[in-house]
């Protein structure tokens, strides 16, 4: 490397970059689909309209339990160690707190998943600035000289460890886990969340429409919600005080690839390389930028440099791979420039991630993938200020009733296949039924319907894509902890022997849903206690294994489970419990230690947290 060569944009070549052409549709399909089914399973329209009723009566506890968060603090604790004023502020954010709309704009695993991001803890309010009534304001719990200061008074939500299994969320008050993670690489990630009110306080929802670049309307629409045309987008840079416009015109540069046109009309330049031709960054940075809304990154970078009196500001965008906006000086325009590797810098103010993504619900209705129906309803609202009042529901969909499904049946035609009573039927004699059975057993394969009918209640071969959908709508609800939608499809007829792509029964997804209401059914319909997944691991060892709740470990227990159980590595069920740190099953631990001592493997560690996934 010559002497004065920048080795941050060094070998860059920027024309490229510019001419790379981003294929929108690309876009589109890579996430979208995840996204899609996100927003119909993951927080389904029964759990917006309970939380809602529970938060409109007052009941902020009980909005949070609707919404499957678990409440990990006291107020009353909270005004003995921080002050009165933290605690009557925090109370009033409490008050106004809509947790199913937290729930709706958490981050998500994708990938093919429509989980949680897993390990994050995302800060929604720092009650400790300045002037906000924190605990230097003084008062009860502030202490005098010499006082132990109170740990750090911010108010957190805190996502399941694995990216696969339960969906429950804990909001808690107080440490950020800092040290933790300084301690330990693999503690949560902490996200600031507390410029993002509108994704949680009902006072602030409006505000959304400005987060994605709006102003009156959302970009690409009407106010009323009505998709603008090709002739009502701009065709030239808009004049000044046109927001939505404006976001508009960067968007269409970008996605035509012209990203040095796009930061030109921001007012940011993009750097030379070292001998002044453009440059070329890294494929991997492009790739993250085509999900960025560029209006709203340079915004809020500027308004965060101005704020914090700056000279650069980072956005990340994937980990470790970000973009620095530097202040213009003297002569020289303001200029962005990627920085791949490396731990943020300490000394640059970090743009909070929410301002770094494209609002995935406005990418689905341009793409026709919902309507405005289908959003949250206080998303409608904020997106839609102009939109009439909906004649039905708003809200994601419920469950659909199961149809019949036609099969191609080997030398018999097309044959239609359906659920009735909780069963898969299909329109072959019990002669006809026991002769294929009779080829499996001599190592022939079934076909037509009764492959259809064994890949269902085995969770091995294909399945017709609509039965697929079936099970896939099925699973889905249970995932996120839809025990109304699961409990509503079974009355519907569903047959409840289905197993999932790792042949799961749902008994093995009881952590996951209410099992008091769904264990008594799944047993009278003949489900086994003893049913092995693709691990050899047993109901019981999945209720162990993903963190399911000792009520549910006893409930399998009453029911008969066996407690003797191995994997298919010879891992026992007290191997699990100590893997996992089970302190609260030691009930169980100690009877096993009882009746069957030395089970399992000595020095067994579970080689991989994640026991659960979206295969249907």
């Amino acid at each position: 490397m010559t002497a004065g060569t920048n080795p941050v944009t060094a070998g860059t070549n920027w024309a490229a970059f510019n001419t790379a052409g981003t294929n929108w549709a690309a876009f589109v399909t890579d996430e979208l689909s995840d996204w899609e089914r996100i927003r119909r399973y993951a927080v389904p329209r029964r759990m917006i309209e309970l939380a809602t009723a529970r938060r409109a009566a007052g009941d902020w506890r009980g909005a949070c339990t609707a919404a499957n968060i678990d409440v990990a603090f006291d107020v009353h604790a909270v005004a003995r160690e921080h002050g009165a004023q933290v605690a009557e502020r925090l109370s009033t954010d409490l008050l106004h707190l809509a947790p199913d709309l937290l729930r709706w704009h958490l981050p998500r695993a994708l990938n093919g998943r429509t989980t949680l991001g897993p390990g994050l803890a995302l800060v929604l309010a720092d009650y400790d600035e300045p002037g906000e009534g924190g605990p230097g304001a003084g008062g009860p719990g502030a202490g005098g000289p010499g006082a132990a200061r109170p740990g750090p008074a911010v108010l957190q939500v805190l996502t399941p460890i694995g990216v696969d299994g339960h969906q429950r969320l804990v909001l808690r008050f107080g440490d950020t886990g800092a040290d933790e993670q300084r301690a330990n690489p693999d503690a949560r990630t902490t996200l600031d969340w507390t410029s993002a009110r509108a994704r949680w306080d009902v006072r602030r929802t409006g505000e959304l429409l400005a987060a994605c670049g709006g102003d009156g309307r959302a970009p690409f629409f009407q106010a009323d919600g009505t998709p603008l045309t090709a002739a009502e987008l701009p065709s030239a840079a808009p004049g000044p005080g046109d927001a939505t416009a404006l976001t508009e015109w960067v968007a269409l540069l970008h996605q035509r690839g012209d990203l040095a046109a796009a930061f030109d009309v921001l007012g940011f330049d993009l750097p030379p390389s070292a001998d002044g031709t453009p440059a070329e960054p890294p494929h991997e940075l492009w790739g993250l930028l085509r999900k960025a809304n560029l209006a709203v990154v340079a915004r809020e970078a500027a308004r965060l440099a101005d704020l914090k009196g700056a000279d650069s500001v980072q956005a990340t965008f994937a980990r470790r791979r970000r973009l620095i906006f530097e202040t213009g000086s003297g002569t020289r325009r303001p200029r962005v420039r990627p920085l791949s590797g490396g731990p943020p810098h300490r000394d640059w103010p970090a743009l909070a991630d929410h301002h770094c993504a494209r609002l995935p619900d406005l990418e689905l209705l341009r793409a026709g993938r919902i309507t405005p129906e289908r959003l949250h309803p206080l998303v409608r609202a904020a997106l839609f200020p102009g939109r009439p009042a909906a004649e039905g529901p708003v809200g994601p969909p419920g469950p659909e009733a199961p149809r019949s499904v036609r099969v191609r049946c080997q030398g018999r035609g097309w044959h239609e296949m359906r659920f009735r009573g909780g069963t898969l039927t299909m329109p072959h004699t019990d002669e006809e039924r026991e002769r294929e059975l009779a080829l499996l057993a001599f190592g022939g394969a079934l076909s037509g319907c009764f492959g259809a009918h064994r890949a269902w209640t085995s969770g091995r071969g294909r399945l017709p894509k609509a039965l697929l959908a079936q099970r896939r709508e099925l699973f889905q609800r249970a995932q996120h902890g839809d025990t109304a939608g699961v409990l509503w499809l079974l009355d519907a007829g569903v047959d409840p022997s289905v197993r999932n792509g790792r042949r799961q029964t749902l008994l093995h997804l009881l952590h996951l849903v209410d099992h008091e209401e769904l264990l008594p059914r799944l047993l009278k319909a003949g489900l086994g206690l003893e049913d092995l997944d693709h691990r050899a691991c047993t109901p019981l060892h999945s209720a162990v294994g993903s963190r399911g709740s000792p009520a549910l470990v006893r409930a399998l227990l009453a029911a008969g489970a066996r407690i003797d159980a191995v994997d298919d590595n010879g891992a026992s069920i007290n191997n699990m419990i100590h893997a996992f740190r089970r302190k609260d099953l030691d009930f169980l631990k100690e009877r096993i230690d009882r009746e069957h001592p030395g089970i399992g493997v000595e020095d067994w560690d579970y080689y991989d947290v994640d026991w659960e996934d979206d295969q249907e």
